[in-house]
Parts: C-alpha cells; sequence; structure tokens
C-alpha cells in the first residue's frame, strides 16, 4: 500500500506539472519555437511577460561488477530521468529554474518522514533576481556552490558518472539563499558566490532547530572565460585555440548536521533516546580545470572533518585526478586516478579507484554513449571490484 500511494503520488505531480504547462502554452504561448536538437521547447507569452524552456533527459545504464569472492553482479536500470524547466518572468532580472526527478533511483528515500514519507521528487526548484550583470541573488532549492564537478550537470559529465571525491564529499542542494557575482582584472575572471541554508539538504520538511549551513566559494579565470561556460562541463568539445585555466576554493560549516555527509547520506537517530545525532562539519575543496585543442583535465581535493570526531559522519579526505582527449570524429579516451583516505572514526573506507573512459559525442552531452572499465582498491573491511558500464544520454 505505502508503495502504490508512493507511485499514486509522483504520477499526480507528473500529471499536474504537465497539465499546467500545457494550459500555459495553449493559451498564454505567442509561439513556441523548437530551435534544433537538445535546446529545449522554448515558449514566450503573448504580452512578452513570460518566457519559458523545457527540457526532458534520460540515461540508460548497464553496470557489471566482479569482486574479490568471485561474484557477478548486473544491473540495468534508467539512472536519470528528469523534466527541467527554465526561463524569466516579467523581465530577465526575474528568473527561474525547475528540475524534477523521475527515476526510481532520483526518488529514492520516500520512506523517511524527514521528507514526509513520500517520493523526493524536487531537485530544482529557484527563482534568481539579476541585481545587475555581475551581481545576482538566489532563493530557493538548489545546488550549493560547491566544488566544481557536483555543480556540473549530471548530463555533462566525462565519465559516466561523477567521482568517488564527489560521491563521499559533495555538498548537494538545499534550501536557503545564495549571491553570486562576478568581475575582472584585466583578462583575469573573479567569480565569488556565498549561500546560507538548512544545511539538511533537499525536501526535508520537518521542523529544525539545529543549525544552518555556510558556504563560500571563490574562483579564479586566469587567461579569461571558457568557450560556452566550458569550465562547467566535461570533455573539450569547444577546443579551445588558447589555453584555459579555471582554479576554485569552496568552504563550508554545517553546524548541527545530522546526517552522515551533511546534506546527504542516512539521518543519524541515538536508538536508546531516539534524538539525532548531531555534529559540526568543516569541508574544503580545491579544484582545478585545463582545456586546450581537444584536452583536458581537472582535478580536486577534499577534506573533511567535524567537531566531535563522531564514527557516524563521512569523515577524511579525497583526491581525484581525471583528463582525457576529444579526437577530430568526436571519439573521447579518458582516465581517471581517485584516492579516499577516511579518518580513524569515520563510516566512510580507505578505497582507490583506477579507470579508463570512452565517450561517443553523436550531438555534444546531448546525445553519447560513454562506458568505462575501473578497478576498486578497498581496505580490508570491503572486497575489491572491478566494474564495467555503459551509458546512454539522450537530452530533448
Amino acid at each position: 500500500m505505502r508503495f502504490e500511494k508512493k507511485m499514486k503520488n509522483t504520477i499526480i505531480i507528473i500529471f499536474n506539472f504537465l497539465l499546467i504547462t500545457g494550459s500555459f502554452i495553449d493559451t498564454y504561448a505567442q509561439g513556441i519555437a523548437y530551435g534544433s536538437f537538445g535546446k529545449g521547447i522554448k515558449v514566450m507569452a503573448k504580452d512578452s511577460s513570460f518566457y519559458g524552456k523545457l527540457g526532458f533527459r534520460f540515461q540508460t545504464l548497464f553496470s557489471s561488477s566482479l569482486s574479490d569472492g568471485d561474484n557477478w553482479e548486473r544491473s540495468m536500470m534508467i539512472r536519470r530521468s528528469r523534466l527541467k524547466a527554465d526561463g524569466w518572468a516579467l523581465s530577465s532580472k526575474f528568473s527561474y529554474q525547475v528540475e524534477l526527478a523521475l527515476s526510481n533511483r532520483d526518488i529514492r528515500g520516500g520512506g523517511n518522514p524527514e521528507f514526509g514519507n513520500t517520493a523526493n521528487i524536487i531537485l530544482d526548484a529557484v527563482l534568481k533576481y539579476h541585481i545587475n550583470e555581475n551581481w545576482s541573488l538566489w532563493f530557493g532549492q538548489t545546488k550549493l556552490p560547491g566544488n566544481r564537478e557536483r555543480v556540473y550537470s549530471s548530463q555533462k559529465l566525462q565519465f559516466v558518472d561523477r567521482s568517488l571525491v564527489n560521491a563521499r564529499f559533495n555538498l548537494d542542494r538545499d534550501v536557503g539563499v545564495q549571491i553570486y557575482h562576478k568581475g575582472n582584472i584585466g583578462n583575469l575572471v573573479l567569480k565569488e558566490a556565498f549561500a546560507i541554508s538548512l544545511g539538511n539538504g533537499r525536501n526535508v520538511i520537518i521542523d529544525d532547530e539545529n543549525g544552518y549551513q555556510y558556504t563560500g566559494r571563490i574562483e579564479f579565470l586566469p587567461m579569461g572565460e571558457f568557450t560556452g561556460k566550458g569550465d562547467y562541463y566535461g570533455a573539450d568539445l569547444a577546443r579551445e585555440k588558447t589555453l584555459k585555466m579555471a582554479f576554485g576554493i569552496t568552504a563550508d560549516y554545517n553546524k548541527n548536521a545530522f546526517r552522515s555527509r551533511g546534506n546527504l547520506g542516512s539521518f543519524l537517530v541515538d536508538p536508546a533516546s531516539g534524538d539525532y545525532i548531531i555534529d559540526n562539519l568543516n569541508s574544503l575543496f580545491i579544484d582545478a580545470v585545463i582545456k586546450r585543442k581537444g584536452f583536458s583535465s581537472q582535478v580536486v581535493y577534499a577534506i573533511r572533518n567535524s567537531t566531535n570526531s563522531l564514527g557516524s559522519f563521512g569523515l577524511g579526505k579525497g583526491f581525484n585526478f581525471q583528463g582525457g582527449y576529444v579526437f577530430n570524429n568526436n571519439v573521447e579516451l579518458a582516465a581517471r586516478y581517485t584516492n579516499i583516505n577516511a579518518e580513524e572514526i569515520s563510516s566512510l573506507i580507505d578505497e582507490t579507484e583506477y579507470a579508463f573512459g570512452f565517450s561517443k559525442y553523436f550531438s555534444g552531452h546531448n546525445l553519447k554513449c560513454q562506458a568505462d572499465l575501473s578497478y576498486h582498491d578497498r581496505d580490508l573491511t570491503a572486497d575489491d571490484f572491478l566494474r564495467f558500464r555503459l551509458q546512454v544520454e539522450f537530452a530533448l
């Protein structure tokens, strides 16, 4: 019955989203522009008071792994499936972004009372006020200004999925207020961001007086902007004519966190008292990306510690380096090295990954096929394993 209720709620939300969208297009739109593949469906109101762009994408993933115990495991799933909408209202000063998750993998966790015992569907729902060309203020739920790899769209990755460093330490999405600034000093571009959020992650609805999360980030682009915002997608598909570099630093403090990885992970409850187990989490990320003539590389270092060093939290440090080259036929070969070093008291384990990747881009990141082969060397508490993954991406 619980499963049927979740599915019913999910279907109702999706139906309402499509119904409202369809009603708007039929009643208010002066025209619908389909543009080209991968650019979405664009709609403008008759009185030009509203602009919207609708999009849909999905990833079909096959995965197979062999562990030390000679156990084969395999799966095939819709890894991600998303409905997206963005645009502006009244004027371009007020923009918005909405993204809904549809796949089982995306909306799992609905059995938690923290989510209201329902599907975890909403990814982004944020309103942005563009004060001027250099400053903007965001309000709502979206990604925090954390490590570069996390802020990348999962549509635009160099490998089948993000690295273990991101999986173990990323800040993910939260509800709050963010402010962004961009400026220039000659060719040097500076970007700064600051966020204050609740620190619990997306779609948590419980009353919370535990504390807040504070996130700050600064980026340096010494050789100017990348082509087409290429500092925030994987692979050098733009084939930068000159060397482009970007460096970023993010510092984060999550006061009285009660999830194992701050914004993500399990909700930690003391079985004796029923109260949440809380700790103050400090996170630091240093990342960089370089691109030129089809070659790209990126690196990230992450560290997370806490005030009380409780064993329930994911504490430690991680390093990821990856690079690749896109040939003229839009085939890319890539390699990745990742190392996770857990603290002595931590819910994480030591792990090293060695991976090789292959990508064929038929239409950039909108239509592509990606595969990777990786070996995971883990500590004595878990089996080592070899894994192969194959994924197809489609984005309308």
